[in-house]
């Protein structure tokens, strides 16, 4: 799994039928920070998942890709790549928190 912070979202009108209905986010995948373990960073390319459980802009979320993400609930049978599995209360590092999600409301 990996973090990532939801920063938009995806209409496609035009899709496979299986798709029909499916929410899509756009992800910005996260990691922490070398040269300040206290703080996660944006890295890597930007990534469009299925969001089953209802995230919202500006959160952060767990996701999944490649077989993986086939594998969570009601997506078996769907041509999906990467799919969200969990929206993050907190993230510790070194007995940190560097991630309360309180701080996604301001």
């Amino acid at each position: 799994m990996l973090l990532a912070r939801v920063i938009g979202h995806v209409v496609a009108t035009q899709k496979e039928a299986a798709m029909t209905g499916q929410k899509l986010l756009l992800l910005r995948p996260l990691v922490v920070d070398d040269s300040s373990p206290v703080q996660l960073k944006p890295a890597g390319n930007t990534v469009v998942a299925v969001d089953p459980l209802g995230a919202g802009e500006g959160e952060t979320v767990m996701f999944c890709q490649g077989s993986s993400a086939r594998q969570a609930q009601g997506m078996q049978s769907l041509p999906v790549d990467a799919v969200i599995v969990g929206i993050v209360d907190t993230v510790e590092v070194q007995r940190q928190t560097v991630h309360p999600r309180a701080a996604e409301k301001k």
